[in-house]
């Protein structure tokens, strides 16, 4: 653990100055950018999938000397672009798919690499970047939540750094740095709750996608926000911090806090709780990974101000595990061990997309989950597994529950 994740700020690890980000036109990549051009950064690699219009406005602004899309035929559109643009330097490198990636990710000069890819496609770049033992600001969950053991043993192996992008491991993070260990006891992680908190399972069932689009206080991408809603993205934060910080799911609580102004609590053996406040934006967080370890002077506007009226009040319940069984099959699969973790995200990738399709209701993503843990279980017995190992088994959940619900969305694996 403290060869991964840095737990003082006399952890030998560099400020980062030169940066490759991992889907640069979603929400943490396109604040990554604002923070780099805020502290001077130097962005050197840049992927997304087909969003190349603002790609585009990223490679003017920035400068990278390679790019990666989602496919060939992307690329080719993106050079032809390009060739009609003035440019202040050189155009960059074009490259594509999981190759283009994994070169972004091992982009000479580099030395972070913010891995902002959305669910299972962004491990195979982190698992490149690890190897080549570079500093990782990890928002992508999922690599933890699928490939944990593997992630966490390759980073020590390789001499990487992993520091937490998620507000609330970040929050966590910061009330760890400097504290003796095994000093703490419980980690608190803040919720929302969603714009469904409160309802019941049959008012669920009835909710529709632009409801569950209309997060009362995070602005995020399509996929985080529905998860956000289930509170699935909760049960993968379960999983994500029983790796980064190594404790028993027994010992991580998820508090309902609707204000979204703290990050998440630690409570020590002293009877000591600590938190981290702040509004809900992610540059915060990000600005500290990339920053560490040193703490960088901001803008007095981005610093929390509790005499603020709408950040006067902070409330606090917990969440109804029986209208939202999300962080109960979280504990299940990680009870369950080997690559059940996997099978809850993969199973929560195929649903969460399907809901948004209109091909399923908002209770199924649970229905669907749930079955998945139940149909793979033999998936528990597999202690340690290769990347290729577990793409084939991720693939084949979102297979089976395609086949189920919308068979044409096979032909997008």
């Amino acid at each position: 653990m403290q060869s991964v994740l840095p737990l003082s700020y006399e952890t030998p690890v560099s400020k980062s100055q030169s940066l490759s980000i991992l889907g640069s036109t979603g929400s943490i990549g396109r604040q990554t950018l604002a923070v780099a051009k805020e502290c001077s950064y130097q962005v050197q690699a840049l992927s997304c999938n087909k969003n190349i219009d603002l790609l585009i406005r990223q490679i003017e602004d920035f400068q990278p000397r390679l790019v990666s899309v989602g496919d060939a035929a992307t690329a080719a559109e993106l050079k032809e672009r390009l060739q009609t643009l003035s440019l202040t330097a050189k155009a960059p490198e074009i490259m594509y798919g999981r190759e283009g990636n994994c070169a972004v990710a091992s982009c000479s000069g580099v030395d972070t690499v913010v891995a902002a890819i959305v669910g299972f496609a962004g491990l195979e770049a982190v698992l490149e970047a690890i190897g080549l033992g570079r500093k990782i600001a990890l928002a992508n969950k999922e690599t933890l939540v699928a490939a944990g053991e593997l992630v966490m043993s390759e980073a020590r192996r390789c001499g990487a750094s992993i520091i937490p992008v998620d507000s609330e491991h970040s929050a966590i993070w910061q009330c760890l740095l400097g504290r003796p260990l095994n000093s703490w006891k419980r980690i608190f992680l803040s919720c929302s709750g969603g714009p469904f908190r409160g309802y019941s399972r049959e008012e669920l069932a009835t909710v529709q996608v632009k409801d569950a689009l209309k997060h009362p206080t995070w602005d995020m991408g399509a996929k985080i926000t529905i998860d956000s809603a289930t509170l699935m993205n909760k049960g993968l934060e379960i999983i994500e911090a029983y790796h980064l910080f190594a404790t028993p799911v027994e010992d991580i609580d998820v508090v309902i806090h609707p204000q979204s102004l703290i990050h998440s609590m630690l409570s020590f053996k002293d009877g000591s709780v600590l938190a981290v406040l702040g509004s809900p934006d992610m540059k915060q967080p990000i600005h500290q990974a990339l920053a560490f370890p040193e703490i960088l002077e901001r803008d007095e506007a981005y610093a929390y101000d509790p005499f603020a009226p709408a950040r006067a009040m902070l409330t606090f319940e917990r969440p109804d595990e029986a209208a939202f069984p999300s962080l109960r099959l979280a504990r299940e699969a990680v009870h369950g061990g080997g690559l059940l973790p996997l099978a809850y995200n993969s199973a929560n990738e195929a649903a969460n997309l399907l809901f948004r399709r209109g091909r399923i209701s908002f209770v199924t993503i649970f229905d669907i989950v749930a079955k998945v843990l139940d149909d793979f279980h033999n998936l528990s017995s597999v202690r340690m597994a290769s990347y290729d190992d577990m793409i084939s088994v991720h693939e084949q959940i979102m297979l089976a529950v395609f086949g189920s619900y919308a068979s044409e969305f096979k032909q997008s694996l």
